[in-house]
């Protein structure tokens, strides 16, 4: 991450955006201290947790325990739009933020994944069963049951994720349907047909999809939502071009 760091400085700095775990805490905050101090790169963080499954209690101060998942697509993206505008560290450290606090996501997992150098599932999952919150390294769901009807499985991840911000009537989202790496794109449509209709039915406009394999868990299969709450400035950002190796608008 240093030596990154180093090859991308332009001297404005460098903002880390990453998910919201120990492992990656500890290694980009040593990171950000050895450009500063080493490198004498100024250095800023924004960790992002978007994935309301891990959302314990809450109170002003308490660290948050909820996961950074696909939901982080969109922080990169605003985040990288204003930085494409040339503003300030600061500035697109306060966007990304502001991406951050308005994105929710919810997944499902029907499968374990086989981590190569473990050469086994990490977990196991019968056939017919699948598992609602599943985290993308596994991490456990906040249930386990009988598979349901995409639309069913919908619904659910969606009465959780608008209820949490909360989403209401009136609001403006983009919406992110990501594939966990084994679910076929057809299917990744059948989830968009009932979003479309569960979030019209809500009074919640729908400003663009971004559907496809953002955030992926190897082979497993499976589904996460996100919803970005948009306001004029995030949406200017969020309808910006990007050109990208991993995406392109």
């Amino acid at each position: 991450m240093l030596a990154v760091t180093k090859a991308i400085d332009s001297g404005a700095g460098v903002l880390y955006i990453y998910g919201n775990y120990n492992g990656d805490i500890f290694n980009f905050d040593m990171a950000a201290e050895m450009a500063d101090f080493e490198e004498d790169i100024k250095v800023l963080s924004v960790v992002a947790g978007d994935d309301v499954a891990s959302a314990g209690p809450s109170a002003p101060g308490e660290k948050s325990t909820r996961r950074g998942v696909a939901g982080i697509f969109f922080v990169y993206k605003c985040a990288g739009a204003a930085a494409n505008a040339m503003k300030p560290l600061e500035e697109v450290k306060r966007i990304a933020e502001k991406a951050a606090a308005n994105v929710r996501t919810m997944g499902v997992a029907l499968t374990p994944c086989i981590v190569p150098r473990v050469g086994k599932p990490g977990f196991t999952i019968e056939d017919d069963e699948m598992e609602i919150g599943m985290g993308i390294h596994g991490e456990t769901g906040i249930r386990r049951g009988k598979m349901e009807t995409a639309d069913e499985i919908t619904n659910e991840m969606l009465d959780k994720i608008v209820a949490d911000l909360p989403y209401g009537d009136g609001d403006e989202v983009d919406v992110l349907v990501n594939g966990l790496g084994a679910t076929t794109l057809d299917e990744q449509y059948i989830v968009t047909r009932r979003i479309n209709e569960y979030l019209t039915e809500k009074g919640i406009k729908i400003h663009h999809f971004y559907v496809g394999e953002y955030a992926t868990s190897l082979e497993m299969a499976g589904v996460s939502v996100s919803l970005l709450k948009l306001d004029d400035e995030l949406k200017q950002y969020m309808e910006q071009p990007a050109c990208t190796p991993f995406f392109r608008q």
